[in-house]
């Protein structure tokens, strides 16, 4: 395990977790996500990929919404939990997360290498 993948793990324990409203993939779009965090997520087809930017989606978004929700990247797992991206339906966690992880996760975003999920 590198210290990348140790550094998002640390991170994604310290975000608030909350119940999306089911159905909903308003938040759901072209992200980036670091090398690391893609190497956990299933390849998908150049097609794939193409057809989502197309249509200003995630190619991992299916029928039922997040197909990879238990790995989606931090970026993925910060909206709602946070004034700065906000559920467009009101959603959030009881407590939001704290700046300081905030930032951390910020931080790590700009120093990784980042790639469109």
């Amino acid at each position: 395990m590198t210290r990348n993948d140790r550094t998002i793990d640390e991170l994604r324990r310290r975000i608030p977790s909350f119940v999306c409203i089911v159905g909903c993939h308003d938040c759901c779009g072209p992200v980036t996500a670091s090398s690391e965090e893609m190497a956990r997520l299933p390849v998908k087809s150049e097609a794939e990929h193409d057809r989502a930017l197309a249509e200003l989606s995630c190619p991992h978004l299916g029928a039922h919404g997040c197909e990879v929700y238990a790995e989606r990247p931090l970026i993925c797992r910060l909206f709602g939990t946070t004034p700065s991206l906000p559920c467009p339906n009101g959603a959030r966690p009881v407590y939001m997360i704290d700046p300081r992880t905030e930032r951390q996760i910020h931080e790590f975003l700009a120093r990784t290498r980042q790639v469109l999920v």
